[in-house]
């Protein structure tokens, strides 16, 4: 099988199950940290110690979005191929030299 070759079912599913098992359980953390410091916005609860997490959380999710936008707009998802295959050219050239 071709590793250009499209993935069949059971593999999509299987991605999008792991996907799921990681994702999740991050979202739920991510979340009751987000209502905890919406809660001390308010004025409710006794959620300081939230504070800090969720800021760090937010401008480093903030920062990984902004590279994944600044990527996509220069095209660095269009070949990903291209680098591996580079390698193994330039290795092929190292390797005739000696």
């Amino acid at each position: 099988m071709s590793s250009l070759a499209p993935r069949s079912r059971a593999a999509r599913w299987t991605a999008l199950g792991l996907a799921l098992l990681i994702l999740l359980p991050s979202l739920w953390g991510f979340g009751t940290k987000f209502a905890e410091l919406v809660d001390l916005a308010r004025g409710q609860g006794e959620g300081t110690f939230a504070v800090s997490p969720v800021v760090n959380y937010l401008l480093a999710s903030l920062g990984f979005l902004l590279l994944f936008g600044w990527a996509a707009v220069n095209g660095m998802f269009h070949d990903v191929e291209r680098p591996k295959l580079l390698l193994l050219e330039r290795e092929q050239m190292l390797d005739a030299k000696e």
